[in-house]
């Protein structure tokens, strides 16, 4: 809705620039009539920011989740105003920021001007998720209900890896579970799990099932025992219901759920990640298809590292083992030109796709190549063992 009516002055704005990190929608000041009135810089590019990223029209900031924050608060990028979807304010005066804090709570305090819209339709959520009417300059009454994000189909390829990725998973665990077909077929694959936790920057309704499952308790959580932890929400309306009012769910910022140090506290933490692309040393494309963007790095590297350092602590990174219909292999020789590693080799723990795990930790590259080869697809396995010949990997 502001965003809708910040377009609607556009006749009258030039240059403005606009950031945000993933938003759902269509994104209006993004389209190509907009050039010249907004310049948008995404955090992180979801589906409705990439063409005006790839087309120069909008720019991109690779950064770690958890470092947004400080972005705000050291003006690295200034804000003149912050736009806010929050709930209506309750009798002693505070809204709710509802289905995402992640790093607003650091942006209202740096902004000039804050700016909230009181939906009515926004689900009351708790924890440190609160602002109060006293910080806000201007507000508008609106009610519309938060965008629904819906599943990808799970096939047999994301349900085969999300079963070897369960098998990874011990009781007691605390996982970090994000968004799409691999998550939610990991889900699936742990009913028969016990007290599991989750401390996340994100999740779906994934974790909805788990918990009306019996299987999410967060009863062996070192740490915010028994709650589900998490900077934003994204998925349907059964999820926003799920999460109004619930006290078993408290919303942090990403400087709290993305803080290595936190994530380490779990002892059996598990991160659950993907990727584009794993060269065979274990290098992780995420964020770009060769020299084309296409999301960001987002909080990756905060997880794989800090499942790292937990004293029984799993970092996955799980992906298909092809690409545009099987014709192309994500395990490859080396990364395209232009590609942005996110997960560095020395960073990859455990490799997942749908023909097994490979464990890379402490393995040299030929043992590493060896171990990627052994789970890519077998249609590309001799070219993947005569390119690894080549380079001398094996």
């Amino acid at each position: 809705m502001l965003l809708d009516a910040l377009v609607a002055r556009a006749g009258e704005l030039t240059n403005v620039g606009v950031i945000h990190l993933h938003i759902e929608g269509p994104g209006p000041h993004l389209a190509l009539e907009m050039a010249g009135h907004f310049r948008h810089r995404a955090l992180f590019i979801g589906p409705n920011a990439r063409a005006a990223v790839n087309e120069g029209r909008a720019d991109y900031v690779p950064v770690f989740l958890s470092d947004v924050p400080r972005l705000f608060e050291s003006r690295a990028l200034p804000l003149d105003a912050v736009l806010v979807n929050a709930t209506p304010p309750d009798r002693h005066g505070f809204c709710s920021l509802g289905t995402s804090v992640e790093a607003m709570h650091a942006a209202i305090r740096s902004a000039r001007t804050v700016i909230v819209q009181f939906n009515r339709s926004m689900p009351r959520t708790l924890g440190d998720s609160f602002v109060h009417v006293s910080d806000i300059d201007l507000a508008v009454e609106v009610d519309i209900p938060p965008y629904e994000h819906a599943v990808g189909t799970i096939g047999a390829v994301e349900r085969k890896i999300g079963e070897f990725v369960a098998d990874l998973v011990p009781d007691g665990a605390t996982l970090q579970l994000g968004i799409g077909a691999i998550p939610a077929a990991t889900a699936l694959a742990l009913r028969d799990k016990r007290d599991l936790g989750i401390h996340t920057e994100m999740f779906t309704d994934a974790v909805v099932d788990l918990v009306e499952a019996g299987v999410v308790t967060g009863a062996r959580k070192e740490r915010n025992r028994g709650k589900i932890v998490t900077a934003f929400v994204m998925g349907s309306r059964r999820l926003y219901d799920f999460v109004n009012d619930n006290p078993m769910v408290e919303m942090r910022p990403v400087d709290f759920t993305n803080d290595t140090h936190v994530i380490r506290s779990f002892s059996r933490m598990v991160a659950i990640n993907s990727a584009i692309e794993v060269d065979l040393t274990g290098q992780v494309v995420a964020d770009s298809i060769g020299h084309r963007l296409y999301s960001g790095v987002g909080g990756q590297m905060d997880f794989v590292r800090g499942a790292a350092l937990a004293s029984d602590g799993r970092a996955i990174i799980a992906l298909p083992s092809t690409a545009a219909g099987g014709t192309v292999s994500r395990i490859t020789p080396s990364l395209k030109e232009g590609a942005g590693i996110v997960t560095t080799r020395a960073h990859v723990r455990t490799v997942v796709t749908e023909w097994g795990v490979a464990e890379l930790f402490g393995k040299s590259t030929v043992e590493r190549a060896e171990a990627l080869i052994s789970i890519a697809h077998p249609d590309f396995r001799d070219e993947l063992a005569a390119a690894a010949r080549r380079t001398t990997m094996v």
